[in-house]
């Protein structure tokens, strides 16, 4: 089985975002890295490789306090202003990067991995409308895989650091809270799961559907 064939022409993408509070139509973006995930000839998956950038916060944007002590991150500081982008060539570019891997995989869209994903869908899809980039975006529009239910199921926690412990994944809390680190632990999390709990096996046996699922089709609702 291909990785199309797998997610129905999905290709799945981690994506974990930080920010300056939880208002995605307020509150800065300050950080975001995506991973695509792969499938290997021997059918394991793993994680592809990581685009990721530091943003410079949107004209007007909302710096909660809580939130910049909470992930740690100083939007002034020098160093990190040398190396951030702002919003629309951050995405962009990562963008850009999550397209060919899509084409290179025979996929029609990405879709959102995440650990709490509708936090993080929530802030893409607003720096896309901010940054007119709708036409740019690889994902889809609502639907996700969560880390939180799967993880949940498979080891009754929910908390990404003792799942990736569960998991027997090293985990660690000093870096945590980087958009970076955290995609990475959530992509081996994600793999870990799918090669540990295969597919049912009448799963293997269904017809293909002749409705494709785009943004426009509420059936995955």
């Amino acid at each position: 089985m291909t990785l199309k064939e797998r997610f129905r022409k999905f290709l799945p993408v981690v994506v974990d975002v930080e920010t300056a509070g939880f208002n995605s139509q307020t509150d800065a973006l300050l950080e975001i890295a995506c991973i695509p995930i792969l499938l290997n000839e021997d059918g394991v998956f793993y994680p592809g490789e990581a685009l990721n950038a530091h943003i410079e916060p949107f004209e007007g944007a909302n710096l909660e306090p809580s939130a910049l002590a909470f992930t740690g991150i100083d939007p002034n500081n020098p160093m990190r202003k040398a190396i951030a982008e702002d919003e629309k060539t951050a995405l962009r570019r990562i963008f850009k990067g999550l397209k060919e891997v899509r084409k290179a995989e025979e996929c029609r869209q990405c879709v959102l991995i995440g650990h709490n994903a509708h936090f993080d869908l929530s802030f893409l899809n607003a720096a896309v409308l901010r940054t007119n980039s709708k036409n740019h975006n690889p994902f889809h529009q609502f639907s996700v895989f969560d880390t939180v239910t799967l993880a949940a199921l498979a080891f009754g926690q929910t908390v990404l650091a003792r799942a990736c412990k569960a998991a027997g994944l090293d985990f660690d809390g000093n870096n945590a809270h980087s958009a970076l680190y955290d995609t990475e632990k959530t992509a081996e999390l994600f793999c870990h799961i799918l090669n540990s709990y295969p597919m049912l096996a009448n799963a293997l046996h269904t017809k293909p559907s002749t409705v494709e699922l785009t943004d426009n089709n509420n059936n995955n609702k």
